[in-house]
């Protein structure tokens, strides 16, 4: 008789697994449904079932001009004044949310 179910065995940083399982708990999905789904996907699409690449044009402070650096952080700068800021770790799960 077949077995119903393997275990699998990864690592994954702490803050990575919280976030992760936080979304899928949103969702109504576990941990375990959710690397099955994954893992039927990658036999149905006989690869990886998500666009693994660098993306291109990342901008960086070493690519920015002088002016470019300081019309973001002026930018910025009204913002906060204006109390258009966030803080940070909302901005960052922002940022999170749409990778």
């Amino acid at each position: 008789m077949a077995a119903r179910s393997a275990n699998v065995n990864v690592r994954v940083e702490p803050d990575v697994k919280k976030r992760a399982e936080d979304i899928l708990d949103k969702l109504g999905v576990s941990a375990s449904a959710f690397i099955n789904m994954t893992y039927r996907q990658v036999i149905m699409k006989r690869g990886i079932p998500f666009s693994v690449e660098l993306p291109s044009g990342i901008e960086t402070l070493d690519t920015m001009t002088d002016e470019e650096f300081d019309k973001i952080m002026q930018t910025g700068l009204e913002q906060a004044k204006r109390g258009e800021s966030v803080p940070y770790e909302e901005a960052f799960d922002r940022l999170m949310e749409g990778l």
